[in-house]
């Protein structure tokens, strides 16, 4: 007799490799928030790098738009299920936010408007893994999907993909954020399946 996995089923056949376990391809890009959408325009907008130590760096709108950006195409996944192939974004690379910067910090947490917060390991902002993004399929963000800027960190479940980011606070420590606190994992590898505390 051979062995057995109670609630293992496997990949349906015929599944796509690309969608992690229990996602489902969306055709539209979903909207969903934890409150009211921001309206931040681009005079007022700001953002911010803060070390440990407390060592500030600023970026205005126009600022930010004469940094090198990248246009990026990735897949990306939300706790709830769905999943959206084949995004096209443009975006500032983190890294030529925060790379030289003199910290000890192993941790973020990113700060949007409207008070919305979510931690990340550094390390997963670095190295090509994450952008302030901007433009989503050739134009603009719009503040309904985190205009005029946002987070945008792929490899992990979306929530972690702060809208409207403010700022990114190194830390020291892993303090949770707003869905963190409430019961969702504090990593989220959409493969690993890691949507709440013990997943």
């Amino acid at each position: 007799m051979g062995v057995v996995t109670p609630g293992f089923t496997g990949r349906a056949r015929g599944a796509n490799p690309r969608l992690p376990p229990g996602q489902y391809l969306a055709e539209e890009f979903p909207v969903l928030t934890a409150g009211p959408t921001p309206r931040v325009s681009t005079e007022r907008w700001e953002f911010s790098v803060v070390t440990e130590s407390g060592e500030r760096r600023s970026w205005s709108w126009p600022e930010l738009m004469a940094l090198p950006s990248e246009k990026i195409t990735v897949d990306i996944h939300c706790v709830t299920q769905w999943s959206k192939l084949d995004t096209r974004w443009r975006g500032v690379p983190v890294d030529s936010l925060v790379g030289d910067l003199d910290t000890a910090a192993d941790y973020v947490m990113a700060h949007s408007y409207g008070g919305y917060t979510t931690n990340l390991p550094l390390a997963d902002l670095l190295g090509g893994q994450a952008w302030i993004a901007y433009e989503y399929g050739g134009k603009p963000l719009t503040p309904e999907h985190g205009g005029p800027a946002r987070l945008l960190v792929p490899h992990l479940y979306f929530w972690k993909s702060a809208k409207w980011v403010r700022e990114l606070r190194l830390t020291t420590k892993d303090d949770p954020g707003f869905w963190e606190a409430s019961g969702y994992h504090d990593y989220g590898d959409p493969w690993r399946e890691q949507r709440y505390q013990g997943d």
